[in-house]
């Protein structure tokens, strides 16, 4: 009896795929491979600069704060994340509410499918792209925030989705941007970029002892199904 083997063909940059076909192909790539699907195009990024790889630190210590003070929500970071049939992409970080407590998303074969909440990308090469093509793909797929944090010049961009399009959440009087969706994740933009983790983790502790937080956490506590 012969076996018949069906090789599958590898990610080429530029390539358009349908999600389905890509992620069969990435899965059969070698380790290390680093891929996007954006637009319906295959996207392999170039190397990652330190600037790029040090700005990812106070991000995480910012949201890893604020997810320890807020049971019950999941972070990841460079995951993929099935958006929809021209969408995969690698964001740098994500934030979402699971499936079981009312979230947009959901783990399949170990893999997040669906919007998350939160979706934060670091941009510096890539800033066409993070404000451009992705920004579309993430607005299509109904992800309710996007943080693009741009490096030279410095600043952020962060939108909120409303009525199917981003739109901009502008920081307070005081400089302190706030999240829409996660009640209590403060933002002070400087001490992001001067790596002040500990004024990031003394915003973000102002804001989850708001009124709002309890009441979010209260709610994502009592989710059928929830915590």
């Amino acid at each position: 009896m012969s076996t018949i083997q069906t090789r599958v063909s590898s990610l080429q940059n530029g390539q358009r795929l349908d999600r389905a076909e890509f992620h069969e192909r990435y899965a059969a790539m070698p380790s290390g491979t680093r891929a996007e699907l954006i637009e319906g195009i295959v996207r392999m990024p170039s190397p990652l600069s330190n600037d790029h790889g040090e700005a990812n630190f106070p991000l995480v210590v910012w949201i890893d704060h604020y997810l320890e003070k807020t049971p019950g929500l999941r972070g990841a970071i460079n995951a993929s994340t099935l958006l929809d049939d021209r969408a995969e992409p690698q964001p740098d970080v994500l934030v979402r509410i699971p499936a079981e407590s009312g979230g947009s998303s959901r783990l399949e074969n170990g893999f997040i499918v669906g919007p998350p909440e939160l979706v934060v990308e670091i941009a510096r090469a890539s800033r066409a792209t993070d404000l451009g093509s992705k920004k579309t793909d993430y607005e299509r797929a109904g992800v309710a925030e996007y943080l693009v944090v741009e490096l030279e010049p410095d600043r952020i961009h962060w939108f909120a989705l409303r009525q199917g399009r981003f739109q901009v959440i502008a920081p307070g009087a005081d400089g302190i941007s706030r999240s829409e969706i996660f009640p209590g994740l403060w933002l002070d933009a400087d001490a992001l970029f001067h790596n002040d983790r500990a004024r990031l983790r003394a915003v973000v502790d102002q804001g989850v002892a708001t009124a709002e937080h309890a009441r979010f956490e209260a709610r994502l506590r009592n989710f059928p199904g929830g915590l």
